[in-house]
């Protein structure tokens, strides 16, 4: 099995809170009809079936690579092109194509998904045969009134959570993304809140030092709550998102408040939401937020 911690770039203050696998609904968010972005319908996968292991000679997924993930210098090319020639289950090149999950199979020369059948092959959305790598970083403080005393329901303390609304979907999210070939995890945890939660993108050189000066040390530690396979909407047989997801937490409030929230990047919206299993929110990012809430013995 693959030390996830060898290769992922923490912050040597990092710590683990947690090594359980999140309890997710398997393969659900990917086995569920359309594809998005798409008019592609999945082949149905009945739960029995979605294990490799179980033989299924009938078995016809549906070849879909979107074009808006060809010919981008982010994505890999077709496996039938004669000079892509990838280091499957290690680090090819900058590309992490290590998986969380041990090593994982190959078949006619694809990845295969290690939780199973989606009822598509190809790469779908996403750039990389086999593990895409994202990071989300998951900014948390305590709900506060007025006066400054910490929220309260059903006697168990209200944490508060930075989600952005997806620009592709609609839905909530947490304010993740991928991590580039060669970075620093840690780097693409920071980076990613910037560029969704504070609009960094669009901010002048003098006004991002500033950002980063006053998130440097809030970024420097941080809890990893979960590194592993993700329910993704957009897995398919043969490409599937990984995440490693941190808790940053400013106890005060003090330090988080201090930064504006504004919507950028991939986002139409972002706002404080109080931790709630009522809060609908995209692929396995409520399964991550009551890792939180769990952690904090807070309401959920």
């Amino acid at each position: 099995m693959i030390n996830p911690l060898s290769f992922s770039g923490f912050s040597s203050n990092s710590r683990v809170v947690s090594k359980r696998i999140i309890k997710m609904k398997a393969h659900f968010k990917c086995r569920n009809g359309l594809y998005p972005g798409s008019a592609v319908q999945r082949a149905v996968v009945p739960d029995e079936k979605v294990c490799w292991s179980v033989e299924w000679p009938e078995y016809k997924p549906v070849p879909y690579t979107s074009p808006k993930a060809t010919n981008q210098p982010w994505a890999d090319p077709d496996l039938s092109e004669p000079s892509f020639k990838p280091t499957w289950n290690q680090l090819d090149g900058d590309v992490n194509r290590k998986s969380f999950t041990g090593e994982y199979a190959i078949a006619e020369k694809a990845p295969l998904n290690p939780v199973g059948r989606t009822g598509i092959v190809g790469r779908g959305l996403l750039g990389r045969w086999g593990p895409n790598h994202a990071a989300d970083p998951i900014v948390t403080k305590w709900k506060r009134d007025a006066s400054g005393i910490i929220a309260t329901s059903g006697g168990k303390k209200i944490l508060q959570v930075v989600l952005i609304q997806r620009r592709d979907c609609g839905e909530w999210a947490i304010p993740g993304g991928m991590v580039d070939p060669g970075e620093n995890v840690s780097r693409t945890l920071k980076r990613e809140f910037m560029e969704e939660a504070l609009d960094s993108l669009t901010k002048s050189d003098e006004e991002k030092s500033k950002l980063e000066k006053q998130l440097n040390s809030f970024f420097a530690g941080g809890d990893v709550l979960y590194r592993g396979y993700v329910d993704d909407p957009r897995n398919t047989d043969n490409s599937w998102m990984e995440t490693v997801a941190m808790n940053f937490h400013d106890e005060t409030g003090e330090i988080i408040d201090a930064v504006p929230l504004t919507a950028g990047d991939d986002a139409v919206g972002v706002t404080w939401r109080d931790l709630s299993s009522s809060q609908p929110l995209y692929a396995s990012h409520s399964s991550l937020l009551e890792t939180v809430a769990r952690k904090f013995d807070a309401f959920w």
